[in-house]
């Protein structure tokens, strides 16, 4: 069996997807399909958290693969060895019988493709149990149904009892365009087509290269790193199912099974290039479950909400407000007010939330109560407890406020506008009365009103509101480009480097964030900044192109992702679109 990839997008990201930390997934479907690289074949993972049957928000990271091992196999039982080549739409697999392929048939179904005119199959070994023990017993449940078809002559179909479940053995007589398809769905209708194999391959070329042509064409020099960042655009969206009202991006479905809060909106500043409605509807899921009081939760999954944690300490959990900020993109790249005044109420009690419900001291300001909902979740300004009130927060509140008054102004409610702008600017107030230190030319956050100084960009974020007196700014700025602090080869780090607590290998303690770059180069251009904000978006750039995937978070010294980094990174993959996008077209952002 011979497959030719016809599409030039395709072709251009062959082997791009390693299968061993990037697994092979389609655009909807919760399987993941990995390499062991061990001799033991493909293992499959679902993007579920499975929270009913095996409770623990953090559980899903050490489940077992729901199928464990799968082989090919010849006619005799016997393992092929393989060499792999990987397409976005299709993983093929050369062996001594000749070459066999596997895509998806459906978001549930992943068909496996045979060489013409030969005996072979597969072999798995699938675990569809979760056992949770209790003082006094315990359950074993179903995770998920699994079927297996053919539209091939069969000549072995056995299921033997496995120590780790069950071991299928499955052969076929291949007549060229024989498909075997596995699928696993939350639910025993199971569907006996099976289409065939150069049909599903031929729907998922099609499938793939409509996504990709939608995109923004780029400059040369971006163009593949551009291209394998729409393949996580693309593959990291799971199909509405349970509390996921609509099509979601997983920041990482491998490593983060869920939609958070922050990564939804910077995942729509890429979607807005290619897809308005669906750029939009990142925003809907997360307030489709804003609480009675205003708050958005942190995270959605299909069986709950993520709305308080008790670790560190217990508290409710949100994150930073950037939704109006995020939305205003939208809008002045797809026009759409419909949208803005569907989001601009539940917005305006986002906004109260943050003064209603964290401000203790009634200053105006407000606080963080729990160190993830800054994002930043392990940052050293936490170290010593909660409640912290951050000059980053407060800035991005101003954000927020000023992004309301535009928001107000397209909806025609110009005495909205005006109090949104006054507020903004009084908040800015507030925030250099309270955070700055003029010795040291920085804001600090502050714990029961005494300022923790531990540098990091967060006391530079006021520079952003692009209402400071410009001798704050251009300390503010002097800082960022200081190599003893901030200016390393791959800025920004998150603690200035100079500090006992930098840490570049361990997150949020060091390493560079891609969003955190784009916030600042948004702010400095907002600040009047250009050559920096030029500057720090090539360096930006120069970082996403240094590697084959696209991370979590990179040292900020020599530009290596950390071992812990996640691969296929939402919001690091989004940015680089933009980014670009935008350096294409000879703007900064």
């Amino acid at each position: 069996m011979d497959f030719e990839v016809e599409s030039p997008y395709l072709r251009a990201l062959r082997n791009r997807i390693s299968l061993k930390r990037t697994p092979f997934s389609d655009r909807g479907s919760r399987l993941l399909i990995y390499d062991s690289g061990n001799g033991n074949g493909l293992f499959v993972r679902l993007a579920e958290r499975l929270t009913g049957i095996e409770p623990g928000l953090e559980a899903y990271l050490k489940r077992p693969p729901f199928i464990e091992a799968l082989w090919l196999i010849d006619d005799e039982g016997n393992y092929l060895d393989y060499e792999m080549v990987a397409y976005p739409h299709a993983v093929f697999f050369k062996t001594r019988l000749g070459t066999f392929g596997l895509t998806f048939q459906d978001s549930q179904t992943f068909t496996i493709g045979l060489p013409r005119d030969v005996k072979a199959g597969v072999c798995f070994i699938v675990a569809p149990h979760a056992v949770r023990r209790t003082e006094d017993g315990g359950d074993i449940r179903a995770v998920r149904n699994v079927s297996y078809r053919t539209n091939a002559k069969t000549l072995d179909n056995s299921v033997s009892h496995n120590p780790r479940g069950y071991k299928v053995k499955f052969l076929v007589e291949s007549d060229g365009d024989t498909a075997i398809a596995v699928g696993i769905r939350d639910d025993t209708h199971h569907s006996n087509q099976v289409v065939s194999f150069h049909e599903a391959l031929a729907a998922a070329e099609q499938r793939w290269h409509r996504w990709f042509m939608q995109a923004p064409t780029v400059d040369i020099s971006y163009r593949k790193q551009y291209l394998h960042a729409w393949w996580i655009m693309g593959a990291n969206l799971v199909q509405p199912m349970g509390l996921l009202s609509h099509e979601a991006m997983m920041p990482s479905k491998g490593n983060y099974v869920g939609v958070w809060q922050w990564d939804a909106y910077f995942h729509a500043l890429a979607y807005r290039y290619v897809d308005a409605e669906l750029a939009e509807n990142q925003f809907r899921i997360m307030l489709a479950h804003q609480l009675d009081d205003g708050m958005i939760p942190d995270a959605i999954y299909d069986e709950g909400v993520v709305a308080e944690m008790d670790r560190p300490v217990r508290a409710e959990v949100t994150k930073p407000p950037i939704a109006a900020w995020a939305a205003l993109k939208l809008h002045h790249t797809n026009p759409n007010p419909i949208f803005l005044r569907e989001i601009y109420g539940p917005l305006v009690r986002w906004n109260s939330w943050w003064f209603g419900m964290n401000d203790d001291d009634a200053d105006g300001l407000a606080q963080y109560n729990h160190p993830y909902s800054s994002g930043m979740d392990n940052n050293p300004l936490w170290d010593d407890g909660m409640p912290i009130e951050s000059p980053e927060l407060n800035t991005y509140l101003c954000l927020q406020q000023q992004a309301l008054g535009e928001i107000a102004d397209v909806l025609g409610m110009p005495s909205d506008a005006k109090m949104w702008r006054r507020r903004a600017k009084s908040m800015t107030q507030r925030i250099v009365e309270h955070f700055y230190d003029d010795k040291a030319g920085v804001f600090w956050a502050t714990r029961k009103h005494v300022p923790v100084k531990i540098l990091t960009p967060l006391s530079l974020y006021p520079l952003m509101t692009g209402y400071l007196d410009p001798a704050v700014t251009r300390r503010l700025v002097d800082h960022l480009n200081d190599p003893k602090l901030f200016k390393t080869q791959y800025p920004i780090p998150t603690v200035a480097i100079n500090e006992p607590k930098y840490n570049p290998e361990v997150m949020w303690r060091g390493p560079t964030w891609i969003n955190i770059n784009y916030l600042f180069i948004d702010g400095l251009l907002r600040a009047g900044y250009e050559d920096t904000a030029r500057e720090l978006r090539d360096r930006t750039l120069e970082l996403i192109l240094s590697h084959d995937d696209i991370y979590e978070y990179y040292h900020p010294e020599t530009g290596e992702p950390s071992p812990t980094a996640a691969p296929l990174f939402g919001w690091s993959a989004a940015i680089f679109i933009d980014l670009a996008i935008h350096a294409s077209q000879g703007r900064i952002i």
